[in-house]
């Protein structure tokens, strides 16, 4: 899929998360339920493992959105800056971390063009958003600019059944319908892409096997938990997992 430039402000990635009303309705959209638990809970492990020891470390969280990830990390002791472009998901954010008894600092700003100097992190997380945003390459090397030690990220894979689910998507957007048209990713473009920017990965963890939509259909983690944990020791998680979630470290110079 051709990126489009980035400074189109009508791009859903822009226009659908400006609405108050999806801003407030957005964590409840993503992670209620069993699997909407099992999904934020597993992300939260991950990225904290990713990033371990975790505090004291100067994170920043790229399209914070309402601040999941950024509270969590602050919650374990780091010190977390979270940007957004959406003033809307941010305000959600601040009254979330406020509730949570934490520190974060929330402010505007867009994956394409971050507004601190190079290596000004310890660490840059960024989750749910290179799927979307209009230039992913422009915006990784941004997260790559900005981080001293490591990047963390995730992507739905292209070879995986969300590669499917995109497909889809892509149709019913090409038809006029309004769905959030979202890419997938080749591990050796995410790989090169990196490397551009002087990044290696050194770890990735692959998620579910068959469609999330199907999981919650299922609402049940234990009935997710036995599927997924067939399929991995039958080693298709390895082959066909998705979201993968990647570290990536900066390589000497």
């Amino acid at each position: 899929m051709t990126d489009a430039p980035h400074s189109r402000a009508d791009h859903y990635s822009y226009s659908v998360y400006a609405d108050p009303a999806m801003a407030e309705a957005f964590d409840a959209l993503r992670f209620s339920g069993p699997i909407g638990r099992l999904i934020a809970e597993t992300q939260e492990r991950i990225v904290a493992s990713f990033l371990a020891p975790v505090a004291g470390r100067t994170v920043l969280d790229v399209g914070t959105g309402t601040g999941r990830a950024a509270i969590a990390l602050a919650a374990r002791g780091a010190w977390v800056t979270g940007v957004d472009a959406s003033v809307e998901m941010l305000a959600v954010a601040e009254r979330r971390a406020k509730d949570a008894g934490v520190r974060v600092t929330f402010t505007p700003g867009d994956a394409h063009d971050l507004a601190f100097t190079d290596r000004s992190f310890d660490a840059v997380i960024c989750l749910r958003v290179l799927m979307h945003t209009p230039d992913w390459r422009r915006s990784l090397g941004e997260l790559c600019r900005v981080a001293r030690g490591r990047v963390v990220f995730d992507y739905p894979a292209l070879v995986s059944a969300a590669a499917l689910q995109a497909a889809a998507r892509h149709a019913v957007h090409a038809a006029g319908g309004h769905v959030e048209a979202y890419r997938v990713f080749a591990d050796r473009a995410v790989a090169a892409a990196l490397a551009t920017n002087g990044f290696r990965i050194s770890d990735r963890h692959r998620q579910f096997v068959l469609p999330i939509a199907l999981h919650k259909r299922l609402n049940s983690a234990a009935a997710t938990g036995r599927i997924e944990g067939a399929l991995a020791r039958a080693g298709l998680t390895r082959l066909l997992g998705s979201p993968v979630t990647v570290v990536a470290e900066r390589c000497a110079s």
